[in-house]
């Protein structure tokens, strides 16, 4: 039976510092941007609604007095768990759109409640282009939510959003894989001393996204499920302007459809968020056609007819290495089962890839896609997406513009993608390195992520699976009270 998406808007804006001293953050105007774009009808998906978030409103905010919006992002994160926890009692796949980053702390509150009515520990998948590892021990002070979020659901910074119903961390650092950051990221030394797993931009396309969403799965191998957070400033500012700190250096497109399919195509994925999307640097709605193109594509093994329900893995009765970062992360020991899941069969099977003779080729693009130690190679992606593209270690080759008007020049040398019977190649230009697409920077005013004006339009690990579920009634995951 297919796995029926529920999509479920987070406009807040919260977490972001002003673009300027008298305008507010657009990512708030995203969910209705891509609502535009037809995204429901074309995932089949339920309407789940919108958890309005507070007016945005700094004050007199000034560096030294935490996290601006602190008591508003908290007030919203319970909310938006509340509502994620309601999504997954009814067996649905949550979809949410934020939104900035500090959506993150909502979701992982709701898989901490997850994992405490199961006995086990949730994971979480971090597709980012930045860290946002910002927190008081590594920084002289804090600010903006949004470029925070991963210190504070791994238990960094303030207790009032780091510690919500006395729950902290939501995420262990063992359970965190990190995607998409910039070989130069501000906080990887931060990152590696603190054992979270990182697969940065070279090396994810060295191995390809394809075989980078099974390695994440493999890293949390130990837990009973994950959540995937998704930020759209992981691509390169070149295809993707309209986010608060582009930066260059990030993946493509096709990269990105190919790894969400990969991440999602599992019964252990219980949910996506997508955020920092800004539409006031899209006036005529391109760039959101091509994330909705990409969302839909990169889902398409969620509502696939084949789709298994969700599901939790039972514990491992021994501790299993962590292989990138030589950890190991110790089982828990009370398998329990989550209301409303059924049951899986057999082995889980490699996320939208099937092996052929040595290549991957990935489902749900309308083409097909070579994988091979060389690279990664996509066909064309969808009404409004690039008409082909190849992706390599070097970087990506793209050529062809779709309906939407947003073509884009790519990164660096391709490898050629075969659509059906028709090879195609192309060579595009290395992204822009402008001041205007300069990375995170801090801000006196507010000390959070620059908000920069952008430039250019540019093997798994066999589980076996927990037997069928035990009810637990509904609203499990909606406690509110904190852990005895």
């Amino acid at each position: 039976m297919m796995r029926r998406i529920a999509v479920l808007d987070a406009p807040t804006n919260l977490g972001l510092r002003p673009p300027t001293p008298t305008s507010v953050p657009g990512c708030a105007k995203a969910p209705g941007a891509l609502r535009d774009h037809d995204l429901l009808a074309r995932l089949r998906a339920r309407d789940a609604g919108c958890v309005t978030p507070a007016r945005y409103d700094p004050g007199d905010w000034r560096p030294g007095d935490g996290v601006c919006h602190a008591r508003e992002i908290a007030d919203y994160s319970l909310a938006l768990a509340e509502r994620i926890g309601s999504i997954i009692d009814r067996g649905e796949f949550p979809v949410v759109l934020g939104g900035d980053c500090s959506v993150l702390l909502g979701s992982a509150l709701a898989m901490h409640r997850l994992g405490e009515a199961v006995g086990g520990r949730i994971g979480l998948v971090f597709v980012d282009g930045h860290s946002d590892f910002r927190h008081p021990g590594n920084a002289s002070y804090v600010g903006a939510a949004a470029g925070e979020d991963l210190a504070l659901v791994t238990g960094r910074g303030q207790a009032d959003l780091a510690a919500l119903e006395g729950r902290r961390p939501y995420f262990r650092d063992i359970d965190v894989v990190v995607l998409g950051i910039r070989a130069q990221d501000e906080y990887r030394l931060d990152l590696q001393a603190a054992g979270i797993t990182t697969r940065p931009v070279p090396a994810l396309r060295a191995e390809g996204a394809a075989r980078t969403a099974q390695w994440a799965h493999e890293q949390l191998a130990d837990c009973a499920g994950y959540w995937v957070h998704i930020d759209v400033d992981v691509l390169d500012p070149a295809v993707m302007p309209a986010v608060d700190a582009p930066d260059p250096g990030g993946i493509a497109f096709a990269e990105l459809e190919i790894l969400l399919a990969g991440l999602v195509d599992t019964p252990h994925c219980l949910g996506v968020e997508l955020t920092v999307f800004d539409p006031d640097y899209d006036p005529d709605g391109s760039y959101a056609a091509e994330i909705v193109n990409t969302v839909v594509a990169g889902l398409a093994p969620v509502t696939a007819p084949e789709a298994v329900p969700p599901r939790l893995l039972s514990a491992r009765p021994t501790p299993s290495p962590r292989r990138a970062s030589g950890r190991s992360a110790t089982a828990t020991e009370r398998p329990e089962r989550l209301a409303g899941l059924a049951g899986l069969d057999g082995l889980d099977r490699v996320a939208g890839v099937a092996r052929l003779d040595g290549a991957e080729r990935v489902a749900g693009l309308d083409g097909v896609a070579d994988v091979d130690s060389d690279g990664v190679g996509s066909g064309a992606l969808g009404s409004g997406a690039l008409g082909s593209a190849g992706v390599g270690p070097a970087g990506v080759g793209a050529s062809g513009v779709g309906a939407s008007g947003a073509g884009a020049s790519g990164l660096g040398p391709s490898v050629s993608a075969v659509p059906h019977d028709v090879a195609a190649q192309s060579v595009l230009p290395e992204p822009p390195t402008s001041a205007a697409t300069a990375a995170e920077a801090e801000s006196p005013d507010t000390g959070g992520r620059a908000h920069t004006e952008p430039s250019g339009v540019a093997p798994l690990v066999d589980r076996e699976p927990v037997g069928p579920p035990a009810s637990a009634g509904p609203g499990l995951l909606r406690r509110t009270s904190p852990p005895a």
